[in-house]
């Protein structure tokens, strides 16, 4: 089986690198122990039997198939872990040096746009450190007649804003009693915990000014909801453009399944991990794959990577880069959640 298994790595590996259909010849090259053609055809041939390789054409050469990539990543992934090289490390450190004194948003775009540049793919990832944000500041500022403007204020530095036009002109003792009641209430909560129910509470306990600043009170709500969306970032998109085991209509359509990636990378939480094609009628592309890695901050999931590709990618070179940068990414969130 250990034989077996080499010799079909040998496979994917020379596959991967070539993109042409891979011979026993090609494969007794690679190996590091001596075997026989005649031996390794015999293996190419069990293997295709057992659905791990494809025939393609008339060509003596074997593909890998779906399950073959699938048997593949998961004994590299279990049996023979990649690091990555001190070098590689240092070049990964060097950048981030360079961006960790800089707020989350930017340091999850900037990391990102590297992770693309070094896999030579394109990268959606997700940011939900905003909804760890804590209301600090509500203001309501007058700007016409009947019109105001909302203003909600956070601790990660988001500043929200929703224009208000009410069927009345309030009066000073109102606007007052608005922001005062607002920011007895709400600073210090987390944007998370603004639910429905607690606005609820919050607009029986206006009392006598329940019906005047409920329209207010909502649009709060709103701005709090929208302070804790997810933030879903693209980086690299032209770098698919170079992969040639993708057309152009192919290359749409993953750019236009930017909501089902992130989907996808709501699930991300556990390690790295690797979903191929129509494996499981994940991608809208048969050809293509995405390899996800998640962040915290703290104790809590802040993020993910998400690599897009063609299934025909490096994963032995992509998935230590995504293990490292994950890793560098919660160490230095953390860090900043500490300072804060």
């Amino acid at each position: 089986m250990e034989r077996m298994f080499k010799i079909f790595e040998a496979i994917v590996d020379e596959y991967i690198r070539t993109g042409e259909p891979i011979s026993s010849n090609a494969v007794k090259e690679k190996l590091g122990f001596p075997v026989s053609s005649a031996t390794i055809r015999n293996e190419m041939a069990s293997l295709e039997a057992q659905g791990y390789l494809d025939h393609p054409h008339t060509s003596a050469g074997r593909v890998p198939t779906i399950k073959g990539y699938r048997f593949y990543i998961e004994r590299m992934m279990n049996d023979t872990p990649r690091t990555l090289s001190d070098s590689e490390r240092e070049e990964i450190d060097d950048f981030f040096s360079g961006i960790e004194a800089q707020d989350d948003e930017f340091l999850i775009e900037s990391a990102s746009h590297a992770l693309a540049e070094l896999t030579n793919c394109a990268i959606v990832s997700t940011n939900m450190t905003a909804r760890f944000s804590v209301i600090t500041k509500v203001e309501l500022i007058p700007t016409g007649r009947r019109v105001y403007v909302l203003l909600l204020i956070t601790s990660e530095g988001n500043i929200k804003n929703r224009v208000c036009r009410l069927s009345f002109d309030l009066t000073t003792e109102q606007m007052e009693f608005f922001t005062g009641f607002l920011n007895e209430n709400l600073a210090g909560l987390n944007v998370a915990n603004i639910s429905e129910e607690y606005i609820d509470g919050l607009a029986a306990a206006l009392g006598s000014y329940m019906m005047t600043l409920s329209p207010l009170l909502r649009a709060v709500a709103e701005l709090s909801k929208e302070v804790a969306e997810k933030r879903v970032m693209l980086k690299g998109e032209t770098n698919l453009i170079a992969r040639e085991e993708l057309q152009k209509n192919e290359i749409i359509s993953l750019l236009e399944s930017r909501n089902e990636f992130s989907e996808l990378l709501d699930t991300a939480f556990s390690g790295i991990n690797v979903m191929l094609g129509k494996e499981k009628d994940t991608f809208v592309v048969e050809n293509s794959s995405i390899i996800t890695g998640s962040f915290s901050k703290g104790d809590r999931q802040a993020g993910s990577f998400g690599v897009i590709g063609p299934m025909r990618l490096d994963y032995k070179k992509i998935i230590p880069y995504i293990e490292y940068f994950a890793d560098k990414m919660t160490v230095l969130l953390s860090l900043s959640d500490e300072e804060d």
